[in-house]
């Protein structure tokens, strides 16, 4: 196979990571503070802007064009991430394996390769689903809150499921995010057993996802597109079948500026970065970690908030809200640094 043309996170070779030149495993350097290399940096910057500029364009969608369904829009991307995918594979342009060859283009996934996946596919769903009736359970400064702490859950996720341990100076960080979360959301601590039961249901599923995309790529042989193709095949039907038990289809269809040009413009540009997220995601969990893209999550969710109130409008000012937000956003910096520096 020719190199492909975008970088990707090939699985480790059978004992590639397991082995130093002395033949000692070597746990501690997986498990332990190592370091973040060039590759992952440019992974975590490259999902952060994609996700900001996806949050922008999803808002202009829904709230400058008053677009009804959000799973619509969901399904369009995904659909449009597998199409993407299927022509590059095509063009043997990207590979969906490390042992792809230019002799086996018409190959993609083989259907043991895909079933192994379905774990995967299974979180996602979870995931998806929890996250859209999160939002719904509580107001927006304590889901900001209780969201921030799903840096907590996915430290327990993937110690539950990889083993993965970090050292003092990344728990501190992540001690430094939670404080700026809950300061951030203190003067709205009214207790709603159903929304806050939702909210952490949100944050455990996302938590697995995240740990299972790291697994499933180290077990499964599939680098970042491998992954997203397999992930498409599974979910999108079942959420064509979804959005259209819900009616969102045929609300689409009735749509006055469905095919307006300016619209138009705004899903397409949605869809395209809606592909560079997934493969930023993926990307950046298996080159780094679970808890790595987390964090990164968290950094980005400060300067949504602050193009959103440029572009947009409509946020109330309140000073614990901001300095809870700056204590997150160097907490996460923190993070950042330490993962540099190998610590």
């Amino acid at each position: 196979m020719m190199n492909p043309v975008l970088p990707v996170s090939d699985p480790p070779l059978a004992g590639e990571n397991n082995l130093d030149g002395k033949g000692v495993v070597e746990d501690n350097r997986l498990f332990k503070g190592s370091a973040m290399t060039k590759r992952g940096t440019y992974a975590a910057l490259s999902y952060m802007a994609c996700a900001v500029m996806l949050v922008l364009f999803n808002k202009a969608a829904l709230s400058s064009y008053h677009f009804p369904c959000v799973n619509v829009i969901t399904l369009f991307q995904m659909v449009s991430s597998t199409l993407f995918l299927y022509t590059l594979r095509r063009k043997k342009i990207i590979s969906f394996t490390a042992a792809d060859s230019d002799n086996n283009v018409s190959a993609f996934v083989p259907l043991k390769t895909l079933f192994h996946t379905l774990p995967l596919s299974a979180a996602y769903l979870l995931y998806m689903l929890a996250t859209m009736a999160s939002v719904r359970g509580v107001n927006v400064p304590m889901y900001t809150t209780l969201r921030r702490t799903t840096v907590a859950f996915t430290m327990v996720i993937e110690y539950l499921l990889t083993g993965q341990r970090y050292t003092r100076s990344i728990i501190g960080s992540v001690g430094v995010i939670l404080f700026g979360a809950f300061f951030a959301g203190a003067r709205d601590l009214s207790f709603d057993f159903y929304g806050y039961g939702v909210v952490f249901l949100a944050n455990i599923t996302t938590a697995v996802y995240l740990a299972t995309i790291s697994r499933t790529g180290k077990s499964s042989g599939l680098n970042s597109f491998g992954l997203m193709w397999c992930n498409g095949i599974i979910c999108g039907p079942i959420l064509m079948i979804w959005t259209y038990v819900c009616g969102d289809l045929e609300r689409t269809i009735n749509f006055p500026h469905l095919f307006s040009p300016g619209f138009m413009v705004v899903l397409l540009c949605s869809c395209v970065l809606a592909f560079f997220l997934n493969y930023s995601i993926f990307l950046n969990t298996t080159l780094n970690s679970a808890l790595t893209q987390t964090i990164c999550g968290n950094m980005k969710d400060v300067f949504t908030v602050g193009l959103g109130w440029l572009l947009f409008g409509g946020l109330p000012f309140d000073l614990m809200n901001v300095i809870g937000q700056l204590f997150g956003f160097f907490g996460s910096g923190l993070y950042a640094y330490y993962k540099i520096i190998g610590r």
